[in-house]
Protein backbone atom coordinates (compact mmCIF):
# COMPACT_ATOMS: atom_id res chain seq x y z
CA UNK A 1 0.00 0.00 0.00
CA UNK A 2 1.86 3.16 -0.89
CA UNK A 3 2.05 6.09 1.42
CA UNK A 4 3.15 9.73 1.47
CA UNK A 5 6.18 10.42 2.73
CA UNK A 6 6.99 13.67 3.36
CA UNK A 7 5.53 16.81 4.50
CA UNK A 8 2.26 17.69 6.16
CA UNK A 9 0.76 14.43 5.44
CA UNK A 10 3.77 12.25 5.89
CA UNK A 11 3.09 8.57 6.61
CA UNK A 12 -0.84 8.57 5.28
CA UNK A 13 -1.44 5.40 3.13
CA UNK A 14 -3.27 5.45 0.21
CA UNK A 15 -5.64 2.76 -1.28
CA UNK A 16 -5.79 1.91 -5.12
CA UNK A 17 -8.85 0.05 -6.33
CA UNK A 18 -8.42 -3.89 -6.61
CA UNK A 19 -7.95 -5.13 -10.10
CA UNK A 20 -7.04 -2.07 -11.61
CA UNK A 21 -3.93 -1.98 -13.65
CA UNK A 22 -2.20 0.66 -11.15
CA UNK A 23 1.62 0.29 -10.67
CA UNK A 24 3.23 2.93 -8.13
CA UNK A 25 5.58 4.52 -8.10
CA UNK A 26 8.37 2.62 -5.71
CA UNK A 27 8.43 4.45 -2.19
CA UNK A 28 12.67 5.13 -2.56
CA UNK A 29 11.97 6.72 -6.29
CA UNK A 30 9.43 8.83 -4.97
CA UNK A 31 11.41 9.96 -2.06
CA UNK A 32 14.54 10.53 -4.26
CA UNK A 33 11.98 12.30 -7.09
CA UNK A 34 11.04 15.03 -4.38
CA UNK A 35 14.98 15.48 -2.85
CA UNK A 36 15.49 16.68 -6.11
CA UNK A 37 12.52 18.73 -6.29
CA UNK A 38 12.49 20.54 -2.86
CA UNK A 39 13.10 23.92 -4.06
CA UNK A 40 10.85 23.78 -6.43
CA UNK A 41 7.63 22.73 -4.76
CA UNK A 42 6.46 25.49 -2.77
CA UNK A 43 3.46 27.43 -4.21
CA UNK A 44 3.97 25.00 -7.38
CA UNK A 45 1.27 24.20 -9.59
CA UNK A 46 1.73 20.52 -10.61
CA UNK A 47 -0.03 18.45 -12.93
CA UNK A 48 0.63 14.52 -12.27
CA UNK A 49 -0.90 12.47 -16.05
CA UNK A 50 -1.33 8.74 -15.19
CA UNK A 51 -2.49 9.45 -11.64
CA UNK A 52 -2.61 6.13 -10.65
CA UNK A 53 -2.92 6.20 -6.77
CA UNK A 54 -2.68 9.80 -6.62
CA UNK A 55 0.49 9.23 -4.40
CA UNK A 56 2.75 12.18 -6.70
CA UNK A 57 0.57 14.47 -6.33
CA UNK A 58 -0.64 14.11 -3.19
CA UNK A 59 3.20 13.97 -2.32
CA UNK A 60 3.42 17.37 -3.69
CA UNK A 61 0.18 18.95 -1.62
CA UNK A 62 1.89 17.22 1.15
CA UNK A 63 4.97 18.87 0.65
CA UNK A 64 3.40 22.44 -0.43
CA UNK A 65 2.30 22.95 -3.80
CA UNK A 66 -0.59 25.49 -4.15
CA UNK A 67 -2.69 23.81 -7.06
CA UNK A 68 -2.09 19.87 -8.18
CA UNK A 69 -4.49 18.66 -10.85
CA UNK A 70 -4.49 14.45 -11.08
CA UNK A 71 -5.30 13.16 -14.52
CA UNK A 72 -6.35 9.15 -14.56
CA UNK A 73 -8.37 7.78 -17.32
CA UNK A 74 -9.47 5.02 -15.62
CA UNK A 75 -12.97 6.55 -14.05
CA UNK A 76 -12.87 3.91 -11.20
CA UNK A 77 -9.02 4.82 -10.35
CA UNK A 78 -10.11 8.53 -10.38
CA UNK A 79 -12.86 7.75 -8.24
CA UNK A 80 -10.80 6.17 -5.87
CA UNK A 81 -8.28 9.32 -5.67
CA UNK A 82 -11.47 11.70 -5.57
CA UNK A 83 -11.64 9.51 -2.28
CA UNK A 84 -8.62 10.24 -0.98
CA UNK A 85 -9.01 14.26 -1.83
CA UNK A 86 -11.44 13.71 0.63
CA UNK A 87 -10.54 11.87 3.51
CA UNK A 88 -7.17 14.02 3.13
CA UNK A 89 -8.71 17.06 3.54
CA UNK A 90 -7.05 18.24 0.91
CA UNK A 91 -9.75 19.42 -1.98
CA UNK A 92 -8.58 23.37 -1.82
CA UNK A 93 -5.39 22.27 -3.56
CA UNK A 94 -6.38 19.21 -5.46
CA UNK A 95 -8.35 18.49 -8.70
CA UNK A 96 -9.01 15.33 -10.10
CA UNK A 97 -9.60 15.35 -14.05
CA UNK A 98 -11.34 11.86 -15.37
CA UNK A 99 -10.30 11.62 -18.82
CA UNK A 100 -7.26 10.34 -21.34
CA UNK A 101 -4.24 11.97 -21.01
CA UNK A 102 -4.56 14.23 -24.21
CA UNK A 103 -7.95 14.88 -24.18
CA UNK A 104 -7.16 16.36 -20.49
CA UNK A 105 -4.54 18.85 -22.08
CA UNK A 106 -6.92 20.06 -24.29
CA UNK A 107 -8.64 21.19 -21.22
CA UNK A 108 -6.68 21.72 -19.06
CA UNK A 109 -5.11 25.33 -17.88
CA UNK A 110 -1.82 26.15 -17.72
CA UNK A 111 0.63 27.34 -16.38
CA UNK A 112 2.70 24.04 -14.70
CA UNK A 113 5.54 24.55 -12.63
CA UNK A 114 6.00 20.91 -12.61
CA UNK A 115 4.59 18.05 -14.70
CA UNK A 116 4.61 14.05 -13.54
CA UNK A 117 3.94 12.24 -16.44
CA UNK A 118 4.12 8.33 -15.96
CA UNK A 119 2.27 6.09 -18.48
CA UNK A 120 2.13 2.81 -18.85
CA UNK A 121 6.14 1.43 -19.15
CA UNK A 122 5.06 -0.67 -22.59
CA UNK A 123 3.10 2.56 -24.46
CA UNK A 124 5.41 4.59 -27.10
CA UNK A 125 7.17 7.74 -25.67
CA UNK A 126 4.20 10.01 -25.70
CA UNK A 127 5.47 12.24 -27.98
CA UNK A 128 2.46 13.93 -28.48
CA UNK A 129 1.60 14.46 -24.75
CA UNK A 130 4.90 16.20 -24.73
CA UNK A 131 4.41 18.30 -27.99
CA UNK A 132 0.51 18.68 -26.99
CA UNK A 133 1.71 20.67 -23.48
CA UNK A 134 4.04 22.80 -25.58
CA UNK A 135 1.19 23.55 -27.70
CA UNK A 136 -1.33 24.38 -25.11
CA UNK A 137 1.37 26.80 -23.59
CA UNK A 138 0.63 24.69 -20.24
CA UNK A 139 4.10 24.89 -19.21
CA UNK A 140 5.53 28.08 -16.93
CA UNK A 141 9.42 29.32 -18.21
CA UNK A 142 10.92 27.26 -15.93
CA UNK A 143 8.84 24.31 -15.84
CA UNK A 144 10.22 20.88 -15.40
CA UNK A 145 8.40 17.77 -16.83
CA UNK A 146 9.54 14.37 -15.27
CA UNK A 147 8.92 11.25 -17.57
CA UNK A 148 9.44 7.81 -15.39
CA UNK A 149 10.17 5.30 -17.98
CA UNK A 150 11.35 2.24 -17.41
CA UNK A 151 15.36 1.94 -17.05
CA UNK A 152 15.74 -0.23 -20.07
CA UNK A 153 14.32 2.02 -22.81
CA UNK A 154 16.54 4.56 -24.29
CA UNK A 155 14.89 7.93 -24.66
CA UNK A 156 14.52 9.63 -28.10
CA UNK A 157 15.28 13.47 -28.28
CA UNK A 158 12.23 14.92 -27.03
CA UNK A 159 11.33 17.87 -29.99
CA UNK A 160 11.26 21.15 -27.81
CA UNK A 161 12.35 20.11 -24.99
CA UNK A 162 16.02 19.62 -23.43
CA UNK A 163 17.10 16.81 -20.78
CA UNK A 164 19.00 18.36 -17.79
CA UNK A 165 19.00 15.10 -15.56
CA UNK A 166 18.56 11.10 -15.85
CA UNK A 167 18.31 8.93 -12.99
CA UNK A 168 17.83 5.41 -12.70
CA UNK A 169 16.76 3.27 -9.80
CA UNK A 170 17.40 -0.33 -10.78
CA UNK A 171 14.09 -0.33 -13.24
CA UNK A 172 12.60 2.75 -13.15
CA UNK A 173 14.19 5.88 -15.03
CA UNK A 174 13.06 9.13 -14.18
CA UNK A 175 13.94 12.04 -17.02
CA UNK A 176 14.37 15.72 -16.13
CA UNK A 177 12.94 17.76 -19.18
CA UNK A 178 12.56 21.52 -19.44
CA UNK A 179 11.17 23.10 -22.59
CA UNK A 180 13.42 24.71 -25.42
CA UNK A 181 13.40 28.88 -25.02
Amino acid sequence: MPRITGGSLGSRKLRSPKGTHVRPTPGRVKESLFSILMNRLDGAAVLDLFAGTGAIGFEAASRGAARVVAVEGQREVATAIEEAVKQLGIADVVTVFQAPAERALYRLEGPFDIVYLDPPYADPVPLQLFGLMLERKLLAPEAIVVYEHAAKRILPQIPGYRSVREEVYGDVALAFLTPES
